[in-house]
């Protein structure tokens, strides 16, 4: 007789990591995230100290980081402060990582530039801000096929059935300052006509298999505390939706992403490549 295998669940490793920023501290957060992806079972407990720029504030920070003995990643510009929070942790015998510093060094080498030490330099409110504000604003107007009469100032336009990502993908763009809106393809409901006749604007097909997105559409409904059976997760009728869909990209010819097994953040990335690729075609002599 074979004995069951016995599996002793894995338990998670916390610590605390301690994120020291002069300016918003998204730079710094985006990274820990990033990094600690990486690891299996591991569960960081953020402290996130944003706009520290003064003595005061950096010996409030470094009592707060001795009371949680952790990592400390930080990205302070003023020499002074550095110094100060590096001396601080080798004092309670903490790590402490200077998080952009050898990104910037290999630039500074390869560029041959001197370095800003401008607090916050990253945050100006410059051109590209203002953009990503007109972006961002642009896809809330255009979100679920609002505004089409307007859908030819899109940079691109996300066409899918229900529940393909298409609003945080087009929020994703936004931030990037690219200005996407987003129509869905509604069972029974044909599309706005000024979709089929855009010039400039790119319109990108998202996909997915039918298993996930019943997947997806029964989360949502039990969210709304839904529960009753409809074609929104019947098996044949969601399985048409995405052939009808993919049928409709084809006829015109638009790229297909699929999206079942990307985050939002890799779609955008994808859309974004899609994009680099189409402007980059457009720029080479015939």
């Amino acid at each position: 007789m074979t004995r069951a295998m016995s599996h002793t669940p894995r338990i998670a490793t916390y610590f605390h990591v301690h994120l020291v920023s002069d300016s918003t501290g998204e730079t710094l957060n985006a990274m820990a995230k990033a990094v600690c992806a990486r690891f299996d079972d591991v569960l960081p407990i953020e402290h996130v100290y944003a706009l520290v720029r003064s003595p005061r504030q950096l010996e409030r920070v470094l009592k707060e980081i001795e009371a949680s003995p952790g990592i400390v990643i930080h990205t302070i510009v003023d020499k002074g402060l550095r110094v100060a929070l590096e001396e601080g942790c080798r004092d309670i015998d903490m790590g402490c990582i200077a998080a952009l510093d050898p990104l910037v060094s290999a630039l500074a080498r390869y560029l041959g530039a001197s370095l800003s030490t401008r607090v916050g330099a990253q945050h100006t409110l410059d051109h590209d801000y203002f953009n990503r504000i007109e972006a961002l604003n642009y896809a809330i107007g255009h979100d679920d096929g609002q505004g089409t009469q307007h859908l030819e100032s899109a940079d691109v336009v996300l066409v899918g059935v229900s529940r393909t990502s298409k609003t945080p993908t087009s929020i994703y763009l936004a931030h990037r300052g690219i200005r996407a809106a987003n129509v869905p393809l509604v069972p029974g409901s044909e599309p706005p006509p000024q979709l089929f006749n855009l010039k400039r604007a790119m319109v990108v097909g998202l996909t997915v298999s039918p298993d996930r997105l019943i997947q997806i559409r029964r989360n949502r409904l039990l969210s709304l505390k839904e529960d009753r059976e409809s074609t929104y997760v019947d098996t044949e009728s969601v399985r048409d939706e995405i052939v009808r869909a993919r049928r409709m990209f084809e006829k015109h010819g638009w790229p297909v992403i699929d999206v079942t097994r990307r985050s939002v953040e890799e779609t955008a990335a994808a859309v974004m490549n899609l994009l680099s690729a189409a402007k980059a075609a457009a720029e080479t002599p015939a």
